[in-house]
């Protein structure tokens, strides 16, 4: 559809990708959306497959109405600029009043009491990210920014237009994710497979109780010095044998015990905090794992029982139900 059925009220932020406003749906009695303005480089033969790929894969996500994932309601062609050799194109978006950033900032004092960090946001952030990665998507841009967080608590991810369908073998592009936010592999440039973002959500986890950021870099390498000072050295058989910069380089640091930075986490919560900032991403626990771990059982919240898996969808030539 055009373009011009959206009405744009207010800028509400611009990143690497875009710019994106709060707007009214004309043909929808004005009704509120975000309306992602993005330009998109043409190559020789119009648009790139990458993003057609990327647009394909949000809108197949559509068809699950997840409810923790941003909805995508319409995508618009605008302009060709010929001579730029762009495309603009509007993403349509469910406006969500806010993020989960100023979600934290807007929380009086003494901020969420540890109960709802477990159930309202926790639980569902991993629910949303285990949906991701059961369709084979890497968010790989976790950061409070773009979780949105809607005036009745509902938490949604957002942006992951970065997130590519991956292939286990194929290692994805490099710089991606927020520096505060970045697993020790993505700050060391030597793997970007799911368990990046597992390492982003144990940032979020840690930053719900202490309101501030874990691990503060200003650089790469400070990120990491950052990174070590709490998780400690990782052994030198968990270092990357690729890299140039030796393990030695890091050898010397000591663990804190999480206890003196995130004051009011439980015991299990803490080993699960643990469990998702381990410095090797094969040991990190996976979401859907997270979901079971004993943090969550008093709850019985065991993972939601919608189908999680595109590739059921699509590839079940059988449907008859033999389980």
């Amino acid at each position: 559809s055009s373009h011009k059925n959206y009405e744009e009220v207010a800028l509400i932020g611009s990143g690497a990708y875009g710019t994106v406003y709060k707007a009214r749906d004309l043909n929808n009695d004005g009704q509120l959306v975000a309306l992602k303005k993005v330009r998109v480089p043409l190559n020789e033969d119009g648009v790139p497959i990458s993003l057609l790929r990327e647009i394909s894969v949000l809108k197949q996500l559509q068809s699950f109405e997840h409810p923790n994932v941003v909805r995508l309601l319409d995508i618009c062609h605008g302009k060709r600029l010929e001579h730029e050799r762009q495309l603009i194109l509007f993403l349509v978006f469910e406006h969500v009043e806010q993020d989960l950033a100023t979600y934290l900032l807007n929380c009086p004092p003494p901020g969420i009491g540890p109960d709802r960090i477990k159930v309202e946001l926790l639980y569902q952030l991993l629910t949303g990210v285990d949906f991701l990665h059961s369709n084979r998507i890497v968010h790989r841009d976790l950061k409070p920014a773009n979780i949105l967080v809607t005036n009745e608590g509902q938490l949604k991810l957002a942006d992951f237009g970065l997130a590519r369908i991956y292939q286990q073998t194929q290692p994805l592009t490099a710089v991606v994710v927020t520096l505060w936010y970045r697993a020790p592999e993505v700050l060391l440039q030597s793997s970007y497979a799911s368990p990046v973002d597992i390492w982003s959500v144990g940032c979020i986890y840690a930053e719900l109780f202490t309101r501030l950021p874990l691990f503060c870099g200003q650089s790469e390498n400070d990120q990491l010095c950052k990174i070590f000072n709490i998780i400690g050295a990782p052994l030198e058989c968990e270092w990357p044998k690729e890299l140039t910069l030796p393990w030695s380089t890091f050898s010397n640091f000591k663990k804190t015990d999480f206890e003196d930075i995130v004051k009011d986490i439980c015991e299990d919560g803490k080993n699960l905090l643990e469990k998702m900032l381990q410095f090797d991403a094969n040991k990190r626990i996976g979401a859907r794992q997270a979901l079971m771990h004993p943090y969550f059982k008093e709850y019985e919240l065991y993972p939601p029982k919608y189908d999680n898996n595109l590739n059921n969808k699509f590839n079940s030539g059988n449907n008859d139900d033999t389980s």
